[in-house]
């Protein structure tokens, strides 16, 4: 069965933030939320000092802490290994954005907000959200722009080589640091590369099982 996944190559991230844009520009985010992130600390003490940079998104974990916790059944494992999100079920209970260990989900309160404050919503945002509704009141994450790969697959596109049907942070990564693909082929790219470089989870001492590797 399919598990979609993803790997990120450290080695070849700029810290150019476009992931992180140009997710905003895919799900018509509101201010403010960001489902792709880039975690920034150093190591060391001068002048040997090292730059340790993390991008993390929703980890898309196996044993999801969020689903287990949500009561009203909203949050969901889809067959594909996406972990998604029922709006019309959520309830904004918000215990989801408290058991999830990586603190990749927010609460969308609604579009109270505004790129430039006091001047009204931009032609974009109101197209924005028409295109990408979010429902208010209720939990919003990253979900490996699940609506790419579906309709992607429905017109045999593949996941992770057709631009069509690949999340958006990967296909504007300029330095190709970010990979995509089915975890559960081992001949597939991402598996090759989790095999032979090593590749690691994050905090897997946590048993989550996610499915971003990352490469170093």
């Amino acid at each position: 069965m399919t598990r979609w996944g993803m790997v990120i190559d450290l080695k070849k991230c700029v810290h150019c933030y476009a992931c992180m844009i140009a997710c905003k520009q895919e799900h018509f985010l509101p201010p403010d939320t960001f489902w792709s992130r880039l975690v920034i600390s150093e190591s060391g003490e001068y002048p040997r000092v090292r730059k340790l940079v993390y991008p993390i998104l929703c980890n898309q974990c196996k044993t999801a802490p969020c689903v287990d916790v949500c009561p009203s059944g909203a949050s969901f494992i889809r067959d594909d290994g996406i972990v998604d999100i029922d709006a019309d079920k959520c309830t904004g209970c918000q215990y989801c954005v408290i058991a999830c260990p990586y603190q990749q989900r927010t609460f969308y309160t609604g579009d109270k907000k505004e790129y430039f404050p006091g001047q009204g919503k931009t032609k974009l945002e109101s197209i924005g959200r028409e295109l990408y509704p979010l429902q208010p009141a209720t939990v919003i994450k990253c979900n490996f722009c699940k609506e790419r790969i579906d309709s992607g697959l429905q017109r045999n596109l593949k996941p992770g080589k057709d631009p069509e049907a690949t999340p958006a942070c990967v296909n504007i990564c300029m330095v190709k640091a970010r990979h995509f693909g089915d975890l559960s082929d081992p001949e597939s790219e991402v598996s090759r590369l989790i095999e032979s470089r090593k590749g690691y989870q994050l905090h897997s001492e946590w048993e989550t099982d996610p499915a971003v590797y990352y490469i170093d």
